[in-house]
């Protein structure tokens, strides 16, 4: 069976889940079921149950995912979370190559996406003479760490979030006087992570002042659908920490 499979494997290692909450949490993101433990891959000659065991992350702020499935045989693949989930549909289409080898199209999610983005990259096209505005001072850019580091912050407040792969608002909490404790500080700012079983169980409240270990991304905070006011950020929130851990708060 393993002969069928065009899915390439992990280059190297890859980012295992430390516990269930972890598990849970990017499955959720990815817009998976949590309360499955196997899911369907598909392709044009086969379907095979696989479990998640891990996930890679690339792009320069690290935000982008690759999951990590392990096939019935025990091989490993890659797939995009966006694929993955797809696959799951009972209407899923098989992927069809042609004999002058065509690559596969992208899932509907991906494409639709793109439409989206074209009207608005022909709109730049569409100058105007503007009168010239002072160029704003850059912010100064922040080099994050790749690995686990340790954090202090304040908890600013509770939003709700528009997650597109499940289609509905996640609960996160914003971070506010973010700093990276090590021995050069880095002042990040404002930060937000998911508000997963394990904060809820710290039950959490503005103004509270925090300690914890996590990793830290650029990813910028999407706001939620149809949410109250009190639930939305009026500013940017640049950075994610995932999986916040040994929690201590004052």
């Amino acid at each position: 069976m393993s002969e069928l499979k065009t899915i390439v494997p992990p280059k190297g290692d890859y980012i295992q889940f430390e516990n269930t909450d972890e598990y849970t949490e990017k499955v959720k993101e990815w817009g998976l079921p949590a309360s499955k433990s196997e899911y369907w891959y598909k392709d044009r000659k086969q379907q095979s149950i696989v479990t998640i065991k891990g996930y890679e992350v690339y792009g320069q702020d690290h935000s982008g995912n690759t999951i990590i499935i392990e096939f019935e045989d025990g091989s490993l693949g890659c797939i995009h979370p966006a694929f993955l989930k797809e696959m799951q549909a009972a209407s899923f289409g098989k992927i069809y190559l042609s004999d002058a080898g065509e690559a596969p199209q992208a899932p509907a999610s991906i494409q639709s996406e793109k439409k989206e983005q074209e009207p608005a990259a022909a709109k730049k096209t569409v100058t105007k003479k503007e009168t010239k505005k002072p160029k704003k001072e850059s912010p100064k850019k922040v080099v994050l760490p790749e690995d686990k580091v340790h954090f202090t912050a304040q908890v600013k407040q509770f939003a709700l979030s528009w997650n597109h792969f499940n289609e509905e608002n996640d609960e996160v909490v914003v971070l506010e006087n973010v700093t990276i404790q090590q021995e050069e500080k880095i002042e990040v700012g404002l930060a937000w992570c998911s508000h997963s079983k394990t904060l809820k169980k710290w039950e959490l409240s503005p103004g509270e002042q925090l300690e914890f270990d996590g990793k830290i991304v650029k990813k910028k905070l999407p706001q939620g659908k149809d949410a109250e006011e009190e639930f939305l950020k009026d500013e940017a929130v640049p950075y994610k920490i995932n999986n916040p851990s040994k929690i201590q708060k004052s």
